[in-house]
């Protein structure tokens, strides 16, 4: 098993790692934003993904998006083939990506939105703190984005200021000598459950 910064030679696998995100957002219910082939390959072709490889064998995948004119990074479309599930592939390609993501823009701030638990988990492992979505990029064209998750109709009610993802913050000017508090993951599960409850009330009448 290799993770790799993808280049233009990993453009062959576009289509499987966009047909590998869009059955786990099926099988999740919530998030994950579609994507089509040729916006992953612009990011092979960037630098600015990485992949992980058995062989010539499709295993998951992760990419950065710049946005804010550089001051706000995202690393987004994290995703693990069902073959490679439950072995700690998820952990390594985020700690890579986020290397990746802190070489390549070290003054930009690192954030995500997620309804992944287990992304959360890794987040808090690597530094990041929740907050709300005043503290992200306020570029449009990020938010726009969510359009083909199933869920924007909630973001655009509460008119972009929450949804059902959480959204999560690595600031390296508040970079701590300590190691990261990790947030126990039935905090993250309860905050979900109480988003679900009051968010998509309406779809259970």
């Amino acid at each position: 098993m290799e993770i790799v910064i993808a280049n233009i030679s990993h453009i062959a696998y576009a289509e499987i790692i966009c047909k590998t995100i869009e059955d786990a957002a099926l099988v999740r219910g919530t998030g994950i934003a579609k994507r089509k082939p040729e916006y992953i390959a612009t990011k092979m072709e960037n630098g600015n993904a990485v992949i992980a490889l058995d062989g010539d064998k499709f295993a998951g995948f992760c990419y950065i998006e710049k946005w804010g004119h550089g001051k706000f990074v995202a690393n987004s479309g994290l995703i693990v083939h069902p073959d490679y599930r439950n072995i700690g592939l998820a952990k390594l390609i985020k700690q890579v990506i986020f290397n990746h993501s802190r070489t390549k823009f070290p003054d930009a701030k690192v954030f995500s939105i997620t309804t992944g638990l287990a992304v959360m988990k890794l987040n808090t492992e690597l530094g990041y703190k929740p907050v709300t979505f005043s503290e992200l990029t306020d570029d449009p064209t990020f938010w726009d984005g969510c359009q083909t998750c199933r869920n924007y109709d909630v973001l655009t009610r509460t008119e972009r200021k929450m949804c059902l993802c959480t959204g999560m913050l690595y600031d390296p000017k508040n970079k701590s000598t300590e190691d990261p508090k990790v947030v126990k993951e039935n905090v993250f599960r309860r905050l979900k459950h109480i988003k679900q409850s009051l968010f998509l009330k309406k779809e259970k009448k």
